[in-house]
């Protein structure tokens, strides 16, 4: 898509400098002539750097940049995105088509049969392993292998055995507020903690800047309770401390996917050129609460940790349950289902 291929040369072009700083971007209609689209296709792309604070529009003038490779910056304050928690037992509007996953069921009984009653690898079915690589490629830029992705249980279970992958020994540093079980299961498993308050942007830069952690964890898409999003820059300054202090960042993307942008979020360990990033996420949003289906993208440096520290844990999911999620993304439902709930949500917006 045009307006897709210009966000991407303009993203290019203020990351490495060419547009630094305060500086402001030509105008939609030099844009437009240059590279020879419409103005409307010129407005799209911009939308989509203002939405992950590369730009800031301001009125008579134009476009200006807002992202800072260094954090040295204070970012303008963007509209916060309120978090949206549910109530236990309800189903969120965004839950799949029962009528699909159900379908879905019947094929995966009839194709795998006995095959669903196997104990399946401890890291997970190849099946939606792979599934999940593929996802990963093609929606979010993560060039990843199926070898380094683990399955389990929901988000809580993931963040145990984040531990026993880094060790207890280490201090992990979180936002302040965040998700309470984040902060529980790390007390539950004796690490030391510390607390980093939020800003508008993400971490306060002072808070940051005097953290002492061997762990980062984060929450760049809408943090929860305080719906802080992270932007570009703050995404930039995460990098830049953990590549300083040799930390690992635990990027935890619980919800990005139902972004009210034109297109996927930046992640962390899309963003950055280090090994140092392991990625979080479950489908306990985009499919069910009772979805009870997570993973995680691991550097290629801790894999082998993972293996001599964790290998030996059984998978905390069903065989049957990783069929079935395999299936919804192979044939595209997961994905259909991800961009009929964003242009609903857009238009809901919009209104």
């Amino acid at each position: 898509m045009k307006y897709i291929e210009l966000y991407e040369q303009l993203r290019n072009d203020i990351v490495n400098g060419f547009y630094p700083y305060s500086s402001r971007i030509p105008s939609k209609r030099t844009l437009a002539d240059k590279a020879g689209i419409s103005v409307v296709t010129v407005e799209h792309a911009l939308e989509l750097l203002y939405d992950e604070g590369y730009i800031e529009s301001r009125e008579r003038s134009g476009y200006f940049v807002t992202y800072s490779a260094d954090g040295q910056f204070a970012m303008p304050e963007r509209p916060g995105r309120a978090p949206t928690p549910h109530l236990p037992g309800n189903v969120p509007e965004e839950s799949f088509p029962i009528s699909v996953i159900s379908k879905t069921m019947r094929r995966v009984l009839t194709d795998y049969g006995e095959e669903i009653l196997k104990k399946c690898p401890n890291e997970g079915t190849p099946e939606l392993r792979s599934a999940i690589a593929g996802y990963l490629r093609r929606s979010r830029k993560m060039d990843v292998t199926s070898e380094r992705i683990i399955i389990g249980a929901g988000a809580e279970y993931l963040y145990s055995l984040i531990v026993q992958i880094i060790g207890r020994d280490k201090v992990y540093a979180i936002e302040d507020p965040s998700y309470e079980q984040i902060e529980n299961v790390y007390k539950a498993n004796s690490v030391r903690l510390k607390k980093l308050p939020l800003g508008e942007n993400g971490i306060k830069s002072s808070a940051l800047k005097e953290a002492k952690a061997d762990v980062l964890h984060i929450t760049p898409y809408r943090s929860f309770p305080s719906g802080v999003t992270a932007d570009a820059s703050k995404k930039r300054e995460y990098i830049l401390k953990a590549e300083k202090d040799g930390m690992i960042i635990v990027e935890d993307d619980f919800e990005s996917e139902f972004t009210l942008s034109k297109k996927s979020e930046e992640t962390v360990f899309s963003l950055t050129k280090s090994d140092n990033v392991i990625y979080l996420n479950t489908f306990s949003k985009t499919v069910a609460p009772s979805a009870r289906i997570g993973y995680l993208v691991l550097p290629a440096s801790l894999t082998d940790s993972f293996y001599k520290n964790a290998g030996f844990y059984s998978c905390t999911v069903s065989s049957f349950e990783q069929f079935v999620m395999a299936q919804l993304i192979e044939n595209g439902d997961f994905e259909r289902h991800i961009n009929r709930v964003r242009r609903k949500k857009r238009k809901k917006q919009n209104n």
